[in-house]
């Protein structure tokens, strides 16, 4: 499994009050495991629900909070000095305006945002990415200084896979040659850190990828021989997916979903930038090293996992949707 690795040195902006928003998701909390394991800094995480957090081992003080009900925000911002703002949900827009008015308020002095790398593309103008545009734009016009992390696909998306790999040796995509830059989100979670604890420069925008674009059958290939099982790679078309979702999700969801695929089947998102080693003064993580340490995870069948196609971190009352068995994984 991905063991967190230690933060990357501060420098002289030791002894931060940080809050992360969005702290029980994959960056969220690796995020939170390397600012504790320094030692150096106050941490506050915001969850609907400490109890569950607190049970999860999430570190620092938990404080319960709604990103749709401002009140339940203050308590938690009160005092901090950087924020770590990490939404899900583009059906709810007010998540971010709620939580940047309460950043605002406590005199935040500092905010990072996790974004997507789809905002730089001006092809990109799905449900998605146009409000992850916004919600960038209203960091911007918030107040505090502000740093943007824009990764590409997750790698931790092919555990989406794994129910199909442990009950068939199969994993089945949409666009199987299509080629994305995934990014290992450890690398994320470095690139966070080090914004969150170093003086600046802020005002900066970082696109995190991996070192190269890789294709969901060159993945499968690289689980095959790190797991030494034959894999099979079994490709559905972007019709059989979009039956699959409509019913469960939104269509403007089913829109989005698939405007993403097909912006990854034209190319969109294989280059590979230089904003990992940019923002944490290290080099990217290959697939193959991710998928080495994570090789236990896909002997264990019934953990859900967002779907692959996305740069965007799926909700997670749309997991069960999209990562069932008959779906797009």
């Amino acid at each position: 499994m991905n063991v967190p690795r230690p933060a990357p040195q501060s420098g002289p902006g030791t002894g931060r009050r940080i809050v992360i928003a969005g702290a029980t998701g994959t960056v969220g909390r690796l995020t939170a495991a390397r600012l504790a394991a320094t030692g150096a800094h106050e941490l506050t995480l915001l969850t609907r629900d400490p109890e569950k957090a607190a049970a999860q081992g999430l570190p620092g003080r938990l404080v319960g909070a709604e990103f749709a009900s401002p009140s339940t925000l203050r308590d938690g911002m009160r005092g901090a000095d950087t924020l770590l703002l990490i939404t899900n949900d583009p059906l709810h827009p007010e998540h971010d305006i709620n939580l940047l008015a309460a950043a605002a308020a406590a005199g935040m002095e500092h905010v990072v945002k996790l974004s997507a790398q789809a905002v730089s593309d001006p092809d990109a103008d799905d449900l998605i990415t146009r409000w992850q545009r916004e919600n960038e734009q209203r960091l911007k016009d918030s107040g505090p200084a502000w740093t943007l992390l824009r990764p590409r696909s997750f790698m931790t998306h092919a555990l989406a896979w794994r129910d199909g790999i442990v009950e068939r040796g199969v994993v089945r995509s949409v666009h199987g040659d299509s080629l994305n830059a995934c990014v290992d989100p450890s690398d994320i979670a470095d690139a966070a850190v080090r914004a969150l604890t170093v003086d600046g420069p802020h005002m900066r925008t970082y696109a995190l990828t991996g070192p190269r674009a890789i294709s969901d059958r060159d993945k499968t290939a690289v689980l095959a021989d790190i797991l030494n099982q034959p894999l099979a790679f079994e490709e559905i078309s972007l019709d059989q997916a979009r039956q699959q979702w409509r019913g469960r999700l939104p269509e403007c969801m089913v829109d989005a979903l698939t405007a993403s695929a097909e912006r990854q089947r034209s190319g969109a998102k294989a280059a590979v930038a230089d904003g990992v080693r940019e923002a944490t003064g290290h080099a990217p993580r290959p697939f193959r090293t991710w998928a080495a340490e994570e090789a236990s995870a896909f002997t264990r069948p019934g953990v859900q996992s967002p779907a692959p196609l996305t740069d965007w971190t799926v909700p997670p009352c749309l997991l069960p949707l999209l990562c069932s068995k008959a779906g797009p994984s």
